[in-house]
Formats: C-alpha cells, structure tokens, sequence
C-alpha cells in the first residue's frame, strides 16, 4: 500500500481544514501530534496538554466558522495545536524566544486569538462578554469556551457560568475533562446519549414538554422535569450544571472523531442558550513518555523525543533553596504549613507535601480561597505560608488587603516567579508585588539578592509573628552559594553594605545586586566611588542606614525588579520629608530611582529583557553620568570629562 499523502503540509488556515472528509481526520490528528512533539522537543513549552486535545482542536475548527466564531482556549497552555493549524505552523519554532511567537493565546498575534490568556478560569467569563456583544450588535456568530477541568477549580468560573445562566445567552462551554474524574468512564451508551441529547429532535421535543408543563397542574411539571434529570444524570452527571443553567451534553470520548463530530455539529445548530459539552481525554496523549509521566509533559525544557529527557540545569534553584528550608523550619515547628494555589510542583511544595502531608494543602486553581484559608490559619495559632507565583498573588489582592493586613495576621507570602520571567513573558512576569504589598499597612516585605539571603528570609519569616510577611525570589537558578545548615534570622529592616565608597549609591533589592556590583566595579574605574548596598528590605527601610548614606553621597540609584511605586518610591518618599532632597553645598542629593519601565515587556531571554527595561549594567552607568551632567560617548565608551 502506497503511503498516505501527507494532510498537515496543505493547511495553512482552518479553510483548507474544512475541505477535508470526516475520515482524514485521524491521519491528521496523528501529523499533527508528531509535529507538535518535535516543535516543543526544540523550545520547549507545554506539551501535555495540547497533545490532549489534537483531535478536539481539529473537530472544532472544521465545524466552526473560526475566526468569525469565536474560539477562546482556556490558559493557552493547549493551545499549541489551535496554533500550528491556523497558520503559525512556520513560526511555532521560534515560541518563547525573543521576537517569536508567544507562549500562550494572544491578541495582536492572530485573528484567530479572539483574547489572550496565561492565567486560568478566564475563558467562560470572557466568551460571555463576547456573547453579549454580539448580541447587542446584531451579530449571528457562535461562542465557543475552551476549558479544563483543573481551571474549573477557580470561583471566577463559577461565577461566569452563573451569570451565564440566568441571561440564558447564547454561548458554549468544552469542558475538557483529562484528570479530575468528575464523571463516570465513557463508553458507547454514554457517547450515543451525548449524540442523542445534543439533537434537534430532542431539544424539540424537550421544549414541548417545558410549554407543556407551564399549562399542566404544577406537580407534573416537577415530575417530568424529574424524570428528565434523573434519566440524563444517570449516563450524565450533569444535573449541577444544569442547576447553574447550561444545557449539559457528555460525556463523549474526546479522541474520537466519530463521537466528537456529530455533537458539535448538533450543538453548533442549536438554537438553545448556553451549552456545556462535557468531553474527556488524556494529558500527553499520543506520547510515551508523557503518558508516563506523573506531570504528563504538563511544561517541560528541550527534550530528546526518543528518550524523553528533557534538558536540566545543573546549578541549583531558587524555588528548591526555598522548598529545603521550608522542610526545615517545619520540622521544628509543627505549627507551620505550606498552601498553594495547584502548582505544587512549581512552588516546590511537592517534596514538602511527601514529608507533611498534612500540613500541605493543594487548593486548586483559588488563589482568593487560599489567601482568607491561611488567614483563618493564622487567626488560631498556625503559621501558614502562601506559596505562590508573584503574578497569581495578583488575583487575590483584596483578601491579602482585607483578610490579612487589616486583622494584622501572620500569614507568610513566598512569592516566587519575582521579577520578569523569559519565556512565559508579561503574563507571568512578576512585575508588581512589590508596590501593591508596601503600599499595605503592617506587612513586612523582602526581597533576596541570592540563596542564602532567601534561606535567612524564610527563617525571618518564620519567626516572624507579629503580623503578615512576605519575602519574593527569582525563578531560575542562583549562584551555586552554599547554605549554612542554621541560617540566621534577618533583623527585621535592616540591609547590608557590600561595597564601601564616596561618590555613589547603588542601593538594590532583590536579584539586582550582581549587576549592581559590576556596575560599581566599572564606576570605580571612572573615578566615580561607589558604595553598593543590598537593601533586603522594600518594607520597613532601613531608614538609618538611608540616611546616612544620603548625607555623604552624591548620587544614590535604587534598583528593584519590580514596577514603578515600590522599594525607590518608597525610598523617595522618606527622603522628601525628611528633608534629605534639600538644598546642600554639594548642589544636594541626585537620586535616581530605577525600576521596570510602564509598559509590559514581551518575552526573551531574561537578559534581554532586562536590557530592554533598562536594568543592566549599562543602564546604570548612562543614568549616573546623566545625574552627574556627564556622558559616556559612543565611540571610546569612555567618560566624557568636556
């Protein structure tokens, strides 16, 4: 038998898609989970998930009008496939790198990114909001929300599946089902239910009997509506979505086309108000070793695609200097416990979980939940740590305001993910902790400069009772420092001087203070003295130390990985009343504070990208000599003493 021609190769858009019969979809669905595995093979990224849902992906760009339909993936991690078949194919192997594609959905990348999305739980609210306005301009074009079982942990989507409801608008949910188990196991009964409930006749027929019941004596309109829920739960399950208003279709076998196909089709035709199609399939499908994996490739580096070993740096990481030292203090205070928000493995957590299981708790994709969980923690006598990506602590800043800092309760915030991240880009940078936690009343907050500053930070923290507590670190790897068994404590608002000098102030927080030292060293070559401190502290300043420092100094420049309003408007603000930016003989004090810019920096190497937010060495130097009235000229890079 001659080999099949090759489908992949001829689609450049979900057009040519559509041209195809309903039996080449599989040949398809297998191309396109072998190219897919090389392409992460090479950038690395999310693999299980997108391999999951290949056949999903398909299906529904084939029976849908997309873009004119509007197809919004929950995440993005799975939306690798949606983007290699709607004409990103060429580019998808330059993904995460500067100038390449994006990781996840986005916008101003393609018409077929109806909304970006690199966090969870967005993609049901944000179809609503698009049903609306098509509503409300007289558009025809259907809705369609991608989501996960796991973002379905998230109140947000609750809440949108709620309005949803009660509009009765016109909208449909994919609940893509690979982990949780919410419903019994597929089979052929519970596919030919899903086919049959999902069609015009039935939802004919069941519209009767509802127009019926409004003119029938009450107690038959409850029996029949019984009779509906319990014969439809029985192959089901879905009686607590229909309670939220959706008209719930499943479950079906989400890797077979001959199941997939005819209920979306059904679903696409029904004039019926929200729908939510249950589907189930499996993480890292198609792939042996993501199969395999506890994770199932969730997010992995390079890999070889035979073996499956992905590539590993061998210098030791932030988040496991934090995970060692947390095991720890746990061990000698059985009051203190670990909460995160389903990154477990990302955090660090997972070895603390296998050692203290029950002093760690996993709550799903809740960041809200778990910020008020620690507190009511906190308010009788534990000591829990929120363990959390600095990006996703944004989601539940009302309840660090109003349910730790207000009632001053000693809840710990390890914020990882600190500062700009690389390849994840703006969505998951930590660009903002800083500021929006020192503009809190009565929280401490730090920041380490390398390893054994954040292993004395976990320890401060830990005995730290007098109210909320939060330290951030970088994602990467440090320096390779070694770490006493027994690190000591910080005294709360104190910071270090590294480097002495005359002229200069380099004051940095946080994973700065390396580049602030070089900078100094080329600085002292100018003639230029430089002192170089590391601040450890955004909130309380060491305002001791600050001020001296402002009195014989010239110049002072803050440094912080973090948007303007943080560690140097704070210092800022101290300096102006207490008078330190007046008037004085040497002309009086320059300071300069110098921060992530206001604007969101796309994804590159981390090096890059601090380059371009104007946080490196050479920053440093163009931003002292500006102070000073002088420049650097181009040509000799050389101070320009005219």
């Amino acid at each position: 038998m001659p080999p099949k021609t090759p489908l992949l190769d001829a689609i450049n858009t979900p057009k040519e898609l559509r041209k195809l019969e309903d039996v080449q979809l599989p040949q398809l669905a297998r191309e396109l989970r072998d190219e897919m595995i090389d392409i992460v093979s090479l950038t690395g990224g999310h693999l299980g998930a997108g391999l999951g849902v290949v056949e999903l992906t398909i299906a529904l760009h084939k029976v849908f009008d997309t873009p004119n339909d509007r197809l919004i993936f929950d995440v993005g991690h799975q939306a690798y496939p949606h983007k290699i078949l709607t004409g990103r194919r060429s580019r998808m192997r330059t993904q995460r790198q500067g100038g390449g594609l994006s990781g996840f959905t986005k916008r101003k990348e393609s018409e077929y990114d109806p909304f970006g999305a690199g966090h969870s739980s967005t993609s049901i609210s944000a179809g609503l909001g698009m049903a609306v306005a098509r509503d409300q301009l007289g558009g025809s074009n259907k809705i369609i929300s991608v989501i996960g079982d796991g973002a379905m942990s998230a109140g947000m989507a609750y809440e949108a599946m709620n309005n949803a409801g009660a509009m009765d608008s016109r909208m449909i949910v994919i609940l893509n089902d690979n982990d949780m188990s919410i419903a019994p196991p597929v089979g052929a009964m519970a596919s030919y239910f899903a086919r049959l409930s999902s069609g015009g006749t039935y939802l004919y027929l069941r519209d009767i009997a509802k127009q019926l019941a409004k003119i029938l004596p009450q107690k038959w309109e409850e029996r029949a509506r019984r009779v509906e829920e319990h014969t439809r739960t029985l192959w089901a399950g879905g009686t607590f979505f229909e309670e939220l208003g959706f008209y719930y279709v499943g479950p079906i076998d989400g890797h077979n086309f001959e199941h997939l196909m005819p209920v979306l089709r059904n679903i696409r035709d029904a004039e019926q108000g929200p729908i939510l199609l249950h589907v189930r399939t499996q993480k890292g499908k198609g792939y042996a070793h993501a199969e395999k994996s506890a994770d199932k490739f969730h997010g992995v580096s390079r890999f070889n695609v035979v073996t499956g070993q992905q590539e590993k740096s061998t210098a030791r990481s932030y988040t496991s200097v934090f995970a060692d030292q947390m095991i720890k203090e746990a061990d000698k205070d059985k009051r203190i416990t670990a909460i995160t928000a389903a990154m477990p493995d990302g955090t660090g957590l997972k070895s603390f979980a296998k050692k203290f299981p029950d002093r760690c708790f996993d709550v799903g994709i809740a960041e809200q939940h778990a910020v008020t969980f620690a507190a009511g923690q906190a308010a009788d006598g534990l000591k829990p740590f929120v363990v959390i990506y600095s990006t996703f602590l944004q989601r539940a800043y009302d309840q660090v305001v109003h349910d730790v800092a207000i009632q001053n309760l000693p809840v710990r915030f390890a914020i990882d993910r600190a500062g700009l991240v690389g390849a994840d880009g703006p969505t998951h940078a930590g660009s903002f902790d800083l500021a929006f936690l020192s503009n809190l009343p009565n929280v401490v907050v730090m920041a380490a400069s390398d390893e054994v500053e954040l292993a004395r930070m976990v320890v401060t923290s830990a005995g730290h009772d007098a109210g909320p507590s939060a330290f951030r670190y970088p994602r990467g790897s440090g320096d390779g420092l070694i770490i006493p068994d027994q690190p000591k404590a910080l005294k709360i608002g104190k910071g270090r001087v590294l480097k002495e000098g005359s002229k200069v102030v380099l004051l940095s927080l946080g994973g700065r203070l390396e580049v602030a030292l070089a900078a100094a060293g080329k600085l002292d070559g100018f003639g230029l003295s430089t002192t170089v401190v590391d601040a450890r502290f955004a909130k309380p300043l060491d305002t001791q130390l600050i001020t001296q420092l402002a009195r014989h100094h010239e110049v002072m420049l803050t440094l912080e990985e973090g948007a303007i309003g943080g560690f140097g408007s704070q210092v800022l603000n101290f300096l102006a009343h207490e008078g330190l930016l007046d008037n004085k003989t040497s002309g009086g004090l320059k300071v300069r504070p110098m921060a992530l810019p206001d604007e969101y920096i796309d994804h590159d190497t981390p090096e890059i990208m601090y380059q371009k937010a104007g946080l490196d060495v050479d920053a440093i130097l163009r931003t002292v000599f500006t102070a000073l009235g002088r420049e650097i000229t181009e040509a000799s890079n050389h101070l320009d003493l005219a």
